[in-house]
């Protein structure tokens, strides 16, 4: 049996969004780093509240796994002379791993045979290794930003104020700038602010908890999440549940305790998402709704402390609550006033980006995008949609909006509908905004996906256009995020729009801000797609040669590329693919550089050559027919019988035949073959199965 490693990091109040992702590192690289150091563990637990990052390792090895090294040497052959001596090189290595020229030992490679040294390597005591590993292991945990404090050079999400570092029981001694390592943990900065010394994880988690901390987040969210059921219960509703915010209050916290509050039923008359926002954005309540999914007048609060007196604390939350509404319905009620052409009118006055100009200027540009999709997709909503880009910024100057700016086409579609709006119109001003996150809701509404198309396009083209291009670390504007967006609108509506048709329009609107050649910008935005779909595809598990073959071939329109890459996978199961494929790669290989021609039949020499040709002929007839229509599967089936006719030919025909005017022939002949193949992907980029195993 091996020893617990316990480490604790003790810091002020991280922020509850950096924890997550920290927590996903330590388990990561402590896994890595072991296994890299050869010291064998068990089960990895990571833990963290917003005062303390947390790590249990069970089972450590005491030691080192002892090893034997090998290092690679120079050639046999260049290592000794003809009468057997050994030579510079021979003798230069072995001094250099510090052994006599005897010592080393000769391996067998799949480029001959070279020398080796091979060395035995004692395990170090685990103890040693982890005071030398620790500091440094601490310092790469991630955070979203990290700061500095006194006059230190370490940064980290927060100023660190102890660390607890044990092996087996016993201190890992190590020091991180002013703070040492040491046995001792701390309890609730409020309730039980003293040290304590622990030995062992089981003493660790129950002192924690005997000082009012919950170490284990998934056992803090369980207790947030029952509590504040039972406590909406008693106030005869449920819980508004949302797991984004669930989680926020859970790192937020050491020790749950919730309380439950009212506030006056008239303020239900304020939109749900005003309520809501409110409640759960602004100031981490859980709504509470009737069987019905109505709000009620309450909200459930979760403290960091047990309160004393729930009356009191309730009552300073409803203080709070209550200005924050009161707000709400004033500027709800002065919002109301104006109506939405107002607030478009207002955006000449708000630059959008220094470098793309107004507001305005940007609702105009899509305007136009968004007439031309809507007469691609669905001419018949030419006219909701000219509304809908007319009005779906106008709320960005409400008061509501620049309070609460995530209520942004929520509160648009609110005012719309008062103002008598048709519903239609109202509903796709808020959805001109979806997905907002990645994996997101997308649009229901034609016109809402036309307008959020327009949008998004209109900002990557427009950025791409004056240089503000995402790199590997960084995407200020999302464009990756909207770029997917795109991607996935037009799939779900199963539109046959190309992207480059939608690129091109709309650098026609923008042509006064580009700062470089608009060919140079629709090359990049392309580029940016395309990488973005294969991305996507890969991650939800198309095969990589697929998608990589179809993509090269048709990346601009969405759903034929989906119809595409779906054929050709359910091709693979079809006896002929493999040998299809192959001969395919061989196909493009004898035609590198030849340019193409006529194929005479009268040039033929053979009866292969010739009943290929009319197999094609045939064939291809069939496959034109199909691919037509979109229908690639149906395509791919008919090529499918050029199997045989291809592979006699190979067997019996030499293309690079020595009269080139056969020799063109034959090659324009393939060149055939490969067109029709193309017509639906790169086969080329196909990793046949043999060549996988080669891999």
């Amino acid at each position: 049996m091996g020893k617990e490693l316990l480490l604790e990091i003790g810091t002020e109040e991280i922020p509850a969004g950096f924890l997550p992702r920290a927590l996903g590192h330590m388990e990561r690289k402590i896994t890595e780093e072991l296994s890299r150091l050869h010291i064998r563990h068990g089960a990895v637990t990571a833990m963290a509240t917003p005062r303390r990052i947390f790590l249990a390792v069970s089972d450590v090895a005491e030691h080192q796994e002892d090893r034997v090294e090998e290092k690679l040497g120079p050639a046999v052959r260049a290592a000794f002379d003809e009468n057997g001596a050994p030579t510079k090189a021979a003798l230069g290595f072995a001094r250099g791993q510090g052994i006599d020229v005897s010592e080393l030992n000769r391996v067998s490679t799949d480029k001959g045979e070279y020398l080796a040294a091979r060395k035995h390597i004692t395990g170090e005591p685990t103890s040693a290794i982890l005071a030398s590993f620790l500091p440094d292991f601490i310092k790469s945990i991630p955070f979203q930003k990290s700061m500095r404090w006194m006059d230190l050079e370490l940064r980290f999400a927060r100023p660190l104020h102890w660390i607890l570092a044990i092996f087996g029981g016993e201190v890992i001694p190590f020091r991180i700038e002013n703070i040492e390592s040491g046995k001792a943990s701390r309890g609730h900065r409020f309730m039980s602010p003293g040290e304590f010394g622990v030995a062992s994880l089981e003493e660790y988690l129950r002192k924690t908890r005997e000082h009012f901390v919950i170490v284990d987040p998934k056992e803090r969210e369980q207790l947030i999440r029952d509590e504040a059921k039972k406590a909406a219960k008693e106030l005869s509703g449920n819980i508004l549940e949302n797991e984004t915010l669930l989680e926020e209050i859970t790192f937020l916290i050491e020790y749950p305790s919730v309380v439950s509050g009212t506030f006056d039923r008239e303020y239900l008359d304020l939109p749900r998402e005003v309520l809501i926002t409110s409640m759960m954005k602004h100031q981490k309540y859980f709504a509470v709704t009737d069987g019905n999914g109505n709000l009620l007048p309450h909200f459930i609060t979760v403290n960091n402390t047990v309160a004393r007196n729930p009356a009191v604390v309730a009552a300073g939350n409803e203080k709070v609550l209550r200005a924050r509404l009161a707000d709400a319905r004033f500027f709800f009620e002065e919002d109301r006033k104006k109506p939405l052409e107002k607030g478009l009118e207002d955006l000449k006055h708000v630059v959008f980006h220094s470098l793309m100009g107004t507001s305005h200027e940007k609702v105009m540009r899509f305007r136009e995008l968004a007439s031309f999709i809507a007469g691609r997709v669905n001419p018949e909503l030419a006219e909701v949609v000219d509304r809908v880009a007319l009005l779906c910024k106008g709320d960005l100057e409400t008061q509501m909006v620049y309070e609460f700016p995530e209520l942004q086409g929520v509160m648009g579609r609110e005012y719309a509908l008062l103002q008598g709006e048709d519903p239609l119109v109202a509903e796709a001003i808020y959805e001109h905004y979806l997905p907002v996150q990645a994996g997101g809701a997308l649009p229901a509404t034609d016109a809402g996906s036309i307008v959020s198309i327009a949008d998004k396009i209109d900002t990557i083209t427009a950025c791409f256009g004056v240089n503000l291009v995402p790199t590997g670390t960084a995407d200020p504007y999302a464009l990756r995020r909207q770029s997917l967006g795109i991607i996935n609108i037009i799939l779900n509506k199963g539109w046959r729009i190309t992207l480059d048709e939608m690129v091109d329009r709309s650098l026609e609107t923008m042509t006064s801000l580009l700062k470089r050649p608009a060919k140079d910008v629709r090359s990049d935005v392309l580029d940016f797609f395309k990488a973005r779909f294969e991305n996507q595809l890969i991650s939800q598990g198309r095969a990589y040669d697929v998608v990589d073959a179809v993509l090269d071939i048709e990346a601009t329109d969405f759903v034929d590329a989906m119809a595409r890459i779906e054929a050709v996978e359910a091709f693979r199961s079809h006896p002929d693919y493999e040998p299809l494929v192959v001969a395919f790669k061989r196909v493009v290989n004898i035609l590198k550089d030849f340019a193409g021609g006529t194929v005479d039949e009268g040039r033929f020499e053979s009866d292969d050559e010739r009943n290929l040709y009319l197999s094609y002929l045939e064939i291809s007839e069939e496959a034109e027919k199909a691919l037509e229509s979109g229908s690639y599967g149906n395509a791919l089936a008919a090529m499918a019988r050029l199997r045989k006719p291809v592979d006699a030919f190979f067997e019996s025909v030499l293309v690079m035949a020595d009269d080139e005017v056969v020799r063109k022939n034959r090659l324009s002949l393939l060149s055939r073959l490969a067109e029709l193949f193309f017509r639906v992907a790169d086969f080329s980029k196909i990793v046949a199965e043999g060549e996988k195993r080669l891999r």
